[in-house]
């Protein structure tokens, strides 16, 4: 089974952290609370700062939040790091033998139930915020 992509878990935690700590935030800080590569981190950050939920300065200066940690959703931050491929969670195996009746129909079947779990997916994400999140971080 295909994971989502660790992008999200990682955006999640560079904010909670930045969120936490909003002083002294610079990449590398990030890179070790994280423990992965700094071109990573660069990277997931350059993603949330175009989707408008970081600012990053250049050099020593870090990053801070660019809206308030009870304004930003965990689905904010999932779509930020694009975890999913052509906005869909699931993908459906392809070429299915259509002389086959469940060959013909899986597609159309299975993509209802895909549909409605990523909804579910999505809408638990949007009920959390960052401010909730780190709030358990004490």
């Amino acid at each position: 089974m295909r994971q989502i992509s660790s992008r999200f878990s990682i955006a999640v935690h560079i904010l909670s952290l930045i969120a936490v700590n909003p002083h002294d935030c610079t990449g590398d800080f990030i890179a070790t609370s994280v423990n992965t590569n700094p071109v990573i981190i660069r990277r997931i950050m350059g993603m949330l700062k175009k989707a408008g939920l970081l600012e990053v300065r250049p050099g020593v200066g870090g990053a801070s939040l660019l809206k308030q940690p009870e304004q930003i959703t965990l689905l904010d931050i999932y779509r930020a790091v694009n975890v999913i491929e052509g906005d869909q969670l699931f993908r459906i195996h392809e070429e299915a033998n259509v002389q086959c009746p469940v060959g013909r129909n899986i597609e159309h079947v299975l993509q209802a139930e895909f549909k409605a779990a990523q909804t579910a997916l999505e809408n638990r994400l949007a009920k959390t915020t960052l401010r909730q999140l780190t709030e358990r971080f004490r």
